[in-house]
């Protein structure tokens, strides 16, 4: 009874979907990403929720989000599958890791709960694919960007691909995670699964995607990668060389933290 009323939404249903986004300083993209995920969700038939999870941000990133909240509460009056739409502020900018884990851990009532990048660059329809995957009954579900099948419709710089490329290729080494593309900011879990692995996680920088794949195997979860249609944002957060080493870095704390047996 307890779990029934976490997961009840507004009009009594079921939450089925929690789509959480972490936001830093993104007052140029978060409107349009907004307008068009509350216009697709509200012509689904599952009842779905979208958190923003303000990292801290100097700029009007919330007073655009606030001003999409009024949007969409006037659009859910007459739409079959209303979604709801929140936005929680941080203090001040911890990471991107730890706003999606406050997100997805704390603040979701989702059956399902997915991770989405503030600029869009993966579509929200490719949530159609999501749902294939989970129908497989698997627990966590991740978009790629480098599977045969994946539609990348406007490639990084030239730097960035050789950059993410040796990363992979050092993950593969270190036995961190096996699959071809970590870093697409589209990820989707289970309930269950959400509270097993965030739960574990400690780091709260971009290299925050490994340490929960790699939780997530060595909890047993069950994992698709599956292909998506992806644009590159010339805006992107990530600088190419301060975060790059501080993520290669880290991978070697999850090493450490591993076998120490701290993620157990």
């Amino acid at each position: 009874m307890v779990l029934s009323r976490l997961l009840m939404c507004k009009n009594g249903r079921l939450m089925h979907l929690s789509l959480i986004i972490p936001a830093y300083n993104e007052v140029d993209r978060i409107g349009n990403t907004l307008e068009h995920a509350t216009s697709y969700l509200r012509n689904q038939s599952y009842a779905s929720e979208i958190i923003v999870v303000d990292d801290g941000s100097s700029d009007s990133t919330q007073a655009v989000v606030l001003e999409q909240i009024k949007a969409n509460d006037a659009a859910n009056k007459t739409s079959r599958s209303p979604v709801e739409l929140h936005v929680v502020a941080l203090d001040h900018n911890q990471g991107k890791g730890y706003a999606v884990r406050y997100g997805m851990l704390h603040i979701a009532r989702g059956d399902y709960r997915v991770y989405y990048d503030a600029d869009s660059a993966t579509p929200i329809e490719e949530l159609e694919k999501v749902w294939a995957a989970f129908n497989t009954e698997v627990d966590i579900v991740i978009g790629s960007r480098a599977l045969p099948d994946s539609d990348v419709e406007l490639y990084q710089p030239w730097y960035r691909v050789f950059m993410g490329r040796t990363f992979n290729v050092i993950l593969h080494f270190m036995k961190l995670t096996p699959y071809q593309d970590t870093q697409c900011g589209f990820k989707g879990f289970t309930a269950e699964a959400t509270k097993a692995v965030f739960q574990r996680q400690t780091l709260w920088r971009f290299s925050f995607d490994v340490e929960l794949l790699y939780i997530a195997r060595l909890l047993k979860f069950r994992i698709a990668e599956i292909p998506v249609r992806w644009r590159n944002d010339p805006c992107s957060k990530v600088h190419a060389i301060r975060d790059s080493g501080r993520m290669f870095f880290d991978l070697g704390l999850i090493r450490i933290r591993a076998l120490l047996g701290l993620y157990l």
